[in-house]
């Protein structure tokens, strides 16, 4: 790695004088950056210095050769030889990698010198086996760009829980939540930071940082309750879970628990506090300005997994069509839409997608055909009235028949999983199934799905019942959206419990960027 020396550091303030001097005095034809790497606090982020002689933006290439193959996004630089920061990541560890910048200003477009930079090991804490499998070489050119976000989950556990890897299952970017911590949900936000919530033994908090892990704000959900009834709403977030989700416009769409006492429901003579969930939208400086409680628009006493884990929800999704809200209720096996309208929604639920909600399935009334305690409904397109979803069905407790017999969670007829591509229509009112895939597996919990550009599938099956094989505990799989879809890439998470929550792809580490190999 490229040391920070302290005659690096006088070199460098020299250079920058002087360049400044030769801009002002107008020397300077050829706007030539001037460049510096030094380490960071994650052994696998680079941190690059860069300085232009005028105004313009500027992106740095890496890679294993002067070959580069990828690249950041671009940032704005100032003039005069002003340094400007660049968070490089997504580098393998304990791997040397070239890099350099690329500045545009006054119409051309200047490569600063070569620099390069060695990542260090990773740390001491475990990290899961990872196993890349592509069954059929000749479906090879099908596979999608991108990387891949593991968000784990390890109970009573020291790991790391969240990282991405390369397609080939190297870890490329991590972060340590720490001892005994829980990450509910970790996302890459539209300014290029990262967005967790995390549930420590005491507190639970939202948490925004930058690639190097430099927490820039967090808030706990003991002061998000203060302002949410400062507000004046009706409820105080106890705890985030599950999901948060980052709108275009800076606000951030939180998803909250917290507990309300009911007595003697059908079933529960006494006193009991119910869990139940409540959504929070916070503008850009973390202030709530819009909230909805599920208590206000849900029954109590339909609960599918009993109480007192009520409704137990797990992703939010925005509704770029009309500015509304998905809420997929897993204790409910519906998918909500609520009035949102950008913040000036009245909070009604509009419809409930699922078995026993407002659509009639086009495939007929076999119950069995819902899906059933689901995770990560994801929009794929919006056409007029109609939507097309992607919708991981995990199967707990599916509805059989009209009787209303469900399969158990361990015995026969056995519970299955599937990814599932729903299009409703909310003209007719009217879900019809245009895919599904049971991979023989049943994913008892968590989960995730997406459908990429190519029309292919990825799905998360975490916490097979039955591993496929021993000691799994987490198999993501890319397949063909066909009539007999064929596996293009598999990734096996071992060992149990090291539980993979959600694992999905996504483009790069840098918004606008998409990582192609």
């Amino acid at each position: 790695m490229e040391s920070l020396s302290l005659s690096k550091v006088i070199l460098l303030v020299e250079m920058f004088i002087v360049c400044v001097f030769l801009v002002a005095c107008g020397v300077v034809t050829d706007p030539a950056p001037i460049a510096l790497v030094t380490n960071t606090q994650n052994p696998l982020v680079a941190q690059f210095w860069v300085g232009s002689a005028c105004a313009g933006q500027a992106m740095v290439e890496f890679g294993p050769d002067t070959s580069y193959g990828r690249t950041t996004a671009w940032y704005s630089v100032s003039s005069h030889y002003r340094k400007t920061s660049i968070l490089v990541a997504g580098m393998k560890a304990s791997t040397t990698y070239h890099m350099r910048a690329q500045v545009q200003c006054v119409g051309n477009t200047v490569p600063s010198e070569d620099f390069t930079f060695a990542t260090g090991p990773l740390p001491s804490i475990p990290f899961p086996t990872l196993q890349v499998t592509r069954p059929n070489p000749g479906l090879a050119t099908s596979e999608s760009p991108g990387i891949e976000l593991v968000n784990l989950i390890v109970p009573n556990s020291s790991t790391m829980q969240s990282f991405f890897t390369d397609r080939d299952g190297n870890p490329i970017w991590y972060y340590d939540i720490g001892a005994n911590n829980l990450p509910s949900t970790m996302k890459l936000l539209p300014n290029g930071h990262m967005i967790l919530s995390i549930t420590r033994p005491d507190a639970s908090i939202l948490r925004e940082m930058d690639l190097a892990g430099n927490t820039i704000r967090e808030i706990d959900a003991a002061t998000l309750g203060q302002k949410v009834l400062a507000a004046g709403f009706d409820f105080a977030p106890q705890g985030f879970h599950h999901d948060v989700l980052a709108l275009d416009n800076g606000h951030l769409i939180v998803l909250t628990i917290f507990n309300k006492p009911f007595t003697d429901l059908p079933g529960y003579p006494g006193t009991i506090q119910v869990l139940g969930d409540g959504i929070v939208d916070l503008d850009q400086n973390w202030n709530p300005v819009w909230a909805w409680s599920s208590f206000d628009y849900l029954d109590v006493n339909r609960h599918l997994s009993g109480l007192p884990d009520w409704t137990h929800s797990n992703a939010l999704v925005y509704s770029p069509s009309d500015g509304n809200l998905l809420l997929s209720v897993r204790h409910q096996s519906w998918i909500l839409k609520i009035d949102y309208q950008n913040g000036a929604g009245t909070g009604n639920v509009l419809w409930k997608l699922g078995y026993q909600g407002d659509f009639a399935l086009a495939q007929g009334d076999d119950p069995s055909l819902w899906f059933s305690f689901q995770h990560f409904p994801s929009i794929i397109s919006q056409i007029g009235t109609q939507t097309t979803l992607n919708i991981w069905d995990n199967g707990d407790f599916r509805v059989l028949d009209s009787s209303g017999s469900v399969c158990p969670l361990f015995g026969s007829p056995a519970c299955y999983s599937r990814a599932t591509v729903f299009q409703i229509d909310e003209s007719s009112m009217v879900a019809d199934i245009n895919w599904a895939l049971a991979p023989g597996l049943f994913s008892v919990w968590g989960g995730s799905i997406n459908q990429f550009a190519n029309g292919n599938i990825e799905f998360d099956v975490n916490a097979p019942a039955l591993p496929p094989n021993p000691n799994v505990a987490s198999e993501i799989q890319e397949v063909t959206q066909t009539s007999t879809p064929e596996v293009v890439w598999k990734m096996d998470i071992s060992p149990i419990p090291m539980y993979a929550y959600r694992a999905y792809r996504v483009p790069s580490l840098y918004p606008g960027v998409t990582w192609q190999y």
